[in-house]
């Protein structure tokens, strides 16, 4: 499984910097991963009713991808995710465990944020916020929904809108980092939602602020 070089080739058809990448996997064997990459950018949208109207600028959408690569662990999902975040210069990775949200007495924000880590919205706003080349994406949502889901998140430097304001000294001048990345997987915890943040970053000097 190598998410990085599937991050490098979304990026470089794009020419889009990231602002942040995601990856949600139901916790089950050889189950499809969601990646999810968040561009900072603006489209223009014209205005059908108004046509002499400049067109009004859009934030560019999301793109969702279904990653079928077979896997038996979520250790060797996480490897993956530490390796692209490492490789491209991310200060953390942070993973969020949750349980399942259909259960009786589930709160409506359990149910809200198992549908956003799967990209499901508004039927109105789901069009202007993800690019969808993910076929299976509902089947994972109900399952997901059913027995719980992993969601990784990170902030690349290398490609990303954060080049210019990163304060790291184990980067490379473009941002990124040279593999393989000495962070390790950690077990899950299980149970009901937990937090686990993995520090890539280090700064080894004193900063003075003017």
């Amino acid at each position: 499984m190598n998410i990085f070089h599937t991050l490098i080739e979304q990026m470089q058809v794009m020419q889009l910097p990231l602002t942040a990448v995601t990856l949600t996997a139901v916790p089950r064997a050889d189950t499809p991963l969601l990646l999810m990459l968040h561009w900072h950018g603006f489209r223009k949208q014209p205005t059908p009713a108004l046509p002499m109207l400049k067109p009004i600028l859009q934030p560019v959408p999301g793109s969702a991808l279904q990653i079928n690569d077979r896997w038996r662990q979520p250790e060797v999902v996480e490897e993956a995710v530490l390796d692209a975040a490492w490789q491209l210069g991310a200060w953390d990775v942070q993973r969020e465990e949750h349980r399942a949200c259909t259960y009786v007495g589930a709160s409506e924000h359990e149910a809200l944020a198992c549908k956003q880590a799967f990209g499901k919205y508004d039927e109105e706003l789901e069009s202007e916020l993800l690019v969808s080349e993910a076929p299976d994406r509902d089947e994972m949502l109900q399952l997901g929904a059913k027995v719980g889901y992993i969601r990784w998140q990170f902030r690349p430097v290398n490609g990303g809108v954060w080049q210019s304001t990163a304060e790291d000294d184990t980067l490379l001048e473009d941002g990124r980092r040279i593999p393989p990345c000495p962070i390790r997987p950690l077990a899950l915890k299980g149970g009901k939602l937990s937090t686990t943040a993995f520090r890539l970053g280090q700064i080894n000097r004193i900063i003075l602020l003017k």
